[in-house]
């Protein structure tokens, strides 16, 4: 004897899971190219079919219940099954190109391609690391298709996918001396984060010198770690053996960016990707950044 269960149907796992990535009901149905009555609809059925409400709806938020909480994984993997199974006969091969800033790429990012290529077997992604300048021309001038970047001052456009929050970071051993300029570990003089940790020393009088100047990420992690320097990180890239010291040696604090993703793909399967990129950064933030948020 077996057990009668639910028989889902994918329109409506599709409005709930593009529910849950946009936290918007009206968001949801401009990316499923429908209307927000049609998507409460769908999702009503699904919740009835299940027998669990799987969003709480309020009038400033749009959230997960428990219910949905639990669901949401199973339900991505639902729809990646379909799509694999319509892929293997339907869909054409075909690129995406892909900038990402070099400085908001984080542990996630295995995490992201993975999912795209879950999702669309047939998407050949094709990924470029580079600063958020670079990538933003290459991206005006047609070489990408999206671009993952840090909100620049001048540029309003694009989808935003969060706060990107940075602080003061350095291994437990390091010692200021007292009296002595700051031994800072920096990038490049073109970095946007160097910038910003260099102006806020300079707002707030405190005498700072460079090491280790523009040798890249990994030697600015290697300064630090070793207990050399304190750097500026974000709270999502800061190497896991160092702390945040603002308070203890009184640094000011840092201003926080945004995390922009910028495109111009209108098809339904690109703005499928688009959708699973932006949900992926959305959900996988470290602990630090969660907490600063």
């Amino acid at each position: 004897m077996t057990m009668n269960r639910p028989v889902l149907d994918i329109e409506s796992v599709q409005a709930f899971v593009a529910i849950a990535d946009f936290q918007s009901f009206t968001k949801a149905a401009d990316a499923l190219g429908t209307t927000q009555g049609a998507i409460s609809v769908k999702l009503k059925r699904l919740e009835d079919r299940l027998g669990s409400r799987l969003i709480e709806r309020t009038p400033r938020q749009v959230r997960l219940s428990a219910p949905g909480a639990v669901f949401i994984n199973a339900a991505r993997e639902f729809l990646a099954a379909h799509d694999r199974a319509v892929a293997t006969l339907s869909a054409p091969c075909r690129r995406f190109r892909l900038g990402i800033a070099e400085y908001v790429a984080g542990a996630e990012f295995p995490m992201v391609l993975a999912r795209l290529n879950e999702r669309d077997p047939a998407l050949t992604i094709e990924v470029r690391l580079e600063s958020s300048t670079s990538l933003l021309d290459a991206y005006d001038g047609g070489e990408l298709d999206a671009v993952i970047v840090r909100q620049e001052d001048d540029r309003r456009d694009g989808e935003d996918l969060g706060p990107e929050h940075f602080g003061w970071f350095a291994a437990p051993c390091f010692h200021q001396q007292p009296e002595k300029p700051l031994r800072l570990a920096a990038l490049a003089p073109c970095c946007r984060v160097r910038d910003i940790a260099t102006r806020a020393l300079l707002d707030a009088g405190i005498p700072w010198t460079e090491v280790f100047v523009g040798g890249g990420h990994a030697a600015v992690v290697a300064a630090v770690s070793a207990g050399l320097a304190v750097a500026a990180f974000s709270c999502r890239l800061a190497p896991p053996d160092t702390l945040e010291v603002s308070q203890r040696l009184g640094l000011p604090a840092l201003p926080s960016s945004r995390i922009m993703m910028h495109s111009t793909l209108t098809d339904p399967r690109s703005r499928d990707a688009l959708r699973t990129l932006a949900a992926a950064f959305r959900e996988h933030r470290t602990p630090r950044q969660a907490e600063a948020a």
